[in-house]
C-alpha cells in the first residue's frame, strides 16, 4: 500500500516544513528540497505510523467488543 497525499495536504507540509526549518535551525530550504524531505519521510515513516495506527484502532476496537458483550448480555 502506498501513502499518498492530496496535493493541497502536501504543500501545506511543505510549508510547515520550511517553517520549521526556518524557526528551528535559522535555515532557509526551498521547495524542492522540502518536497523530497517530505517524500522520504513518508516513504521511511509513513508506513510504521500507519501501522501503529491501525493496530491502536484495532485494541480499541477489541476492549469496545469485550464491554459491549457485559453490557448486552442479560442474566437468566
Amino acid at each position: 500500500m502506498e501513502i499518498t497525499l492530496s496535493d493541497n495536504r502536501l504543500k501545506i507540509i511543505i510549508e510547515e516544513l520550511q517553517s520549521y526549518c526556518r524557526n528551528e535551525y535559522d535555515e532557509t530550504i526551498g521547495e524542492l528540497k522540502a518536497e523530497m524531505m517530505v517524500e522520504f519521510f513518508i516513504k521511511k515513516l509513513g508506513p510504521k505510523i500507519y501501522n501503529q495506527a491501525i493496530d491502536d484502532a484495532n485494541s480499541f476496537i477489541q476492549d469496545k467488543l469485550i464491554d459491549l458483550d457485559g453490557i448486552l448480555y442479560i442474566p437468566e
